[in-house]
Parts: structure tokens; sequence; C-alpha cells
């Protein structure tokens, strides 16, 4: 596989840390680009402002709970878009409140995974997020 950009959108700078750390550990380089709320990851997706030059990313890790936008409505706004509904969105967050869950996956997320709160399962669980998404699925390009 070649390699992919990943979008990360997190405001919480252990998590920023902690995700870099366990996709640092991959053997595939892959191009990571960290954004702190829903406002810039649709200026990032949509090529806004200081995000002009921005290539579309491949794969978007996004939490829910996020200032300015929440990640529902990130995800509402990129799934219902014909240009950029195929990037794959996972939701990885804090949140595992069935109300959140069902409305990530009627927003058309493409899986939900809730934050392990040890740092090395959190570190596992992106590496296998991962692995799954960059070396046995096949993404759109």
């Amino acid at each position: 596989m070649d390699s992919i950009i990943i979008l990360l959108v997190e405001d919480n700078e252990g998590d920023v840390l902690l995700t870099t750390q366990a996709l640092g550990n991959c053997k595939v380089a892959n191009t990571l680009k960290v954004v702190t709320d829903g406002e810039e990851a649709l200026d990032f997706v949509y090529k806004n402002g200081s995000f002009a030059n921005e290539a579309t990313p491949d794969l978007i890790l996004l939490d829910v709970n996020l200032p300015k936008k929440n990640g529902h409505e990130v995800l509402h706004k990129i799934k219902n878009d014909e240009m950029y509904k195929h990037i794959p969105v996972v939701m990885l967050t804090t949140s595992s409140s069935v109300v959140d869950v069902k409305k990530a996956y009627s927003n058309y997320a493409n899986c939900y995974i809730t934050k392990p709160v040890e740092p090395q399962d959190f570190i596992d669980a992106v590496s296998e997020i991962e692995n799954f998404w960059i070396n046995i699925v096949k993404l759109p390009k």
C-alpha cells in the first residue's frame, strides 16, 4: 500500500500524542495531519483558508466531542457531499453513548471506536485501526 494521508480531528493533546506515537510505529510512512476542532476539520477537507494547498485525506479519525462543530456535524457534512463521502471516517472518541453510536452510523460513519482509557490500550487500538484501514482495506483514490 502506498502512503496515505490521515486527518486526525482531536482536541485532546494527550490523545494526539498517543495517536502520533501509534502511527509512528507503523511500517508504512503515512502523513498525519492534525486539526483541533470541527471547523478546522471542514476547512481542511474543503481546502479553505490556510488549508488551500492540502491534499484530500484518505482517512479521517474523528472525535465526537469537539469545539466549534462537533464530530457529528463534521461527519454529516462530509458524508452528504458527493465529492467527499467516499473518505472513510472512523469515529474515535471517549463517548460510549448509545445515542452517539446510533447517530454516527446514521450519518454513515465507517466505524465507531471508543477510546481505551489505558495509554498502551489506546496505542494498540490505533495500531489496529491503522492495520485495518491501511494494510487490509482498499481505499479509493
